[in-house]
């Protein structure tokens, strides 16, 4: 499986190694995303910025939404079918997502593909939830599992 991580908090007055690994996350600014593979050393960045992201476990379906509507190539054009044949091992975005659900792929494999996705603050009453405390309680901070896919449906 991959994990998909949204930034949720800005870095202000933030501990300069949290702000080294949300930037090494290319998680930049806030309500950008990003799709990691499952590996420890990931957890472990993951574990360390807790208070400024959510992440969870996301599905080849979600990841082929994200990519068809919020990938951007390098010059900002969208993200194409016609671009995934030509400069990959996969013939269109729906064998890329599956091989990126699946940690087969990695987002480098398309080189000019933009390693974050910018996301529109999640809509509807709720919203965040809450950015001071933990998804488990409520808000909006640390690890949800499956329920991310929620979260990104609404921020798309």
């Amino acid at each position: 499986m991959s994990w998909l991580i949204v930034r949720v908090r800005s870095d202000v007055n933030v501990e300069h190694s949290i702000k080294e690994t949300m930037h090494h996350l290319n998680l930049t600014k806030v309500n950008h995303a990003t799709i990691v593979p499952e590996r420890p050393q990931y957890a472990g960045m993951l574990q360390k910025a807790k208070d400024y992201i959510t992440w969870g476990e996301v599905s080849a379906e979600t990841i082929e939404t994200i990519l068809r509507q919020r990938g951007r190539l390098v010059g900002d054009a969208p993200l194409s079918d016609e671009y995934v044949a030509e400069n990959s091992d996969f013939k269109d975005i729906t064998a890329f997502s599956a091989a990126l659900a699946s940690d087969d792929a990695v987002i480098k494999d398309l080189p000019e593909l933009k390693r974050v996705f910018r996301l529109a603050p999640p809509t509807g009453a709720q919203g965040w939830g809450g950015i001071k405390r933990s998804f488990v309680i409520g808000g909006a901070l640390g690890a949800r599992g499956s329920a991310i896919e929620a979260l990104v449906e609404r921020m798309i």
